[in-house]
């Protein structure tokens, strides 16, 4: 009898999955298991100080909610402080360039921390076992140490394009995180070596023995407050007791008569909607998968959808976004008639820099049907850890706009826009695909592709997360290397600026479990470190 199963990037946090399944555990308490490894054995794509949303259904409570809690930019920030400081803005929308990296690196760059918060509200709310219990796996990999793994390693030796900081600047900049992360020589560990980080076990000791309350307002609260305001930092203890996640309705859609439950702005399902719905006007089952026309219908509606992203979404605590307006059948109708037309969408940026992703993603879904999607992250890493704490605090900063008077602008308290969309696909009322993603502003692009993969073409779940990818958050289609090239040419034909990524596998990392008539096959995206696997 199968238990549940577990999909997700790191194979230890799998493992600490499936066995709070073994050990009576629901599909959450099996999600915080894996994520709490997660932020031991992946701690720059997240941690207990970054920020995610957590998406639920359980058909037998009836509970189906998003449990989102994002970072909010501190009570300290004004709208204005860094408009004079702007240079320019990444080409996929992930985050601007301003001088002095004061909102990519350092101690300015820290939105609230929620992930710990987030986590054990899921847990209290929905699932079965303590996070005394669920930490104590994560404790072991801090104590004993993990083997870094091909993608851990090759994100460490990074080197973004356009003038972006070396990965390794976040690693090593500071004395507090170097000590954890380079060796005596000065380098960073390669694949196979063992990183041990016994500061983060004895926190996590600490909140295990303590609980959360104590990363918030208790003994680690003071210890987060005081690195704070001796290195300038914007975090106050107002700022960390105010940190209290929000449960929210599913944002819904329909796609060929199948239901999408995902979630509401500041996350990025809002996208999900829109695009679906512009492409339920085209038979891009008769167009081929990955065929020039399929590409180019496919990438108008990526391009409409960012453009409106950037244009009219942002925290609605602060922004009005037209919700209604851009998930309707009707708005999607006239965009799908413009691209029938041949006319071609503009992403306006400031200029043409490239941004990294930094996140993780995890799917449970268990005997009695409980379905969870969970999505959490850094944003970016901060390269910021109080001596003796042993995590890294986010550096979600990066992507407000320091321009004042627009959906992502500054304000206190405020939330940014992320593409974070953990989401459930539904057919007959019945969960059909559990999927989410790690992966900045490609996140919506991966998970709509695996959305169309198995609705559109028949995929299992692993065949359509392993299906080539491609990426629009610009002008400019971005394929990965497994797209023909001859594919490739016709689109330049038809003067698509089309650019080839050397990676087989890139454009989010998206990991997904599909449900068959009761029975489960899951995908793990091969971009990625992970696997898919039942108990």
């Amino acid at each position: 009898m199968t238990h549940g199963m577990v999909s997700a990037a790191q194979p230890e946090a799998v493992e600490a999955g499936l066995e709070a399944f073994k050990a009576g555990g629901n599909a959450v308490d099996a999600a915080v298991a894996t994520a709490l490894v997660q932020t031991a054995v992946d701690p720059q794509m997240c941690g207990i100080a970054g920020f995610g949303s957590l998406h639920i259904y359980d058909p037998k409570k009836r509970v189906h909610a998003l449990l989102d809690f994002h970072g909010r930019a501190p009570l300290s920030v004004t709208p204005t402080m860094w408009e004079h400081l702007l240079e320019g803005e990444s080409e996929d929308g992930f985050g601007f360039i301003l001088k002095g990296r004061v909102n990519e690196i350092g101690y300015g760059a820290i939105t609230t921390p929620m992930t710990l918060r987030g986590l054990n509200e899921a847990l209290t709310r929905y699932g079965t076992m303590s996070l005394k219990d669920l930490i104590q796996p994560a404790i072991g990999y801090c104590d004993e140490g993990f083997m870094v793994r091909p993608h851990v390693a090759a994100y460490w030796n990074q080197v973004p394009t356009e003038g972006r900081a070396p990965h390794s600047d976040f690693l090593t900049k500071l004395p507090a995180t170097r000590k954890i992360y380079a060796k005596p020589d000065g380098k960073l560990r390669s694949v196979g070596e063992i990183l041990k980080n016994p500061d983060l076990g004895r926190t996590y000791r600490a909140i295990a023995s303590d609980g959360v309350e104590d990363f918030y307002s208790g003994k680690v609260a003071a210890r987060i407050v005081e690195d704070m305001a001796a290195h300038g930092g914007l975090i106050t203890l107002d700022d960390l007791k105010g940190a209290k996640p929000e449960t929210n309705e599913p944002l819904w859609g329909i796609y060929r008569g199948l239901r999408l439950a995902t979630n509401r702005p500041p996350g990025g399902g809002v996208m999900l909607v829109a695009m679906l719905n512009i492409l339920e006007n085209f038979d891009l089952k008769a167009m081929g998968h990955n065929s020039p026309d399929y590409i180019a219908t496919v990438a108008e509606a990526m391009k409409i959808a960012t453009v409106d992203k950037d244009t009219k979404v942002g925290d609605p605590r602060f922004v009005d976004v037209p919700l209604a307006e851009l998930t309707s059948k009707d708005y999607a109708a006239k965009h799908a008639a413009r691209i029938r037309a041949g006319e071609r969408t503009h992403v306006p940026r400031l200029k043409d820099r490239k941004e990294s992703a930094d996140t993780t993603h995890v799917t449970t879904v268990d005997e009695n049907g409980v379905c969870v999607s969970l999505t959490h992250t850094l944003g970016t890493p901060s390269g910021v850890v109080t001596e003796g704490l042993g995590f890294m605090y986010n550096g979600a900063m990066g992507v407000f706009d320091p321009r004042p008077g627009r959906p992502g602008s500054l304000a206190p308290g405020k939330s940014r826009f992320s593409a974070m969309a953990p989401s459930i696909v539904f057919k007959d009322d019945k969960p059909l695909l559990v999927l989410g993603a790690p992966g900045g502003t490609f996140i919506t692009m991966g998970i709509l592709q695996v959305i169309l993969n198995v609705v559109e073409f028949g995929m299992t779940a692993a065949e359509a997360v392993s299906a080539p990818r491609f990426c629009v958050t610009s002008d400019t289609i971005d394929i990965t290397n497994r797209i023909l090239r001859a594919t490739e040419r016709d689109l330049k034909g038809r003067n698509y600026p089309v650019r080839r990524w050397p990676m087989n596998f890139h454009f989010s990392g998206v990991h997904a479990i599909r449900i068959i008539d009761g029975k489960l096959d899951g995908g793990a995206d091969p971009g990625r470190d992970g696997m898919a696997m039942a108990v």
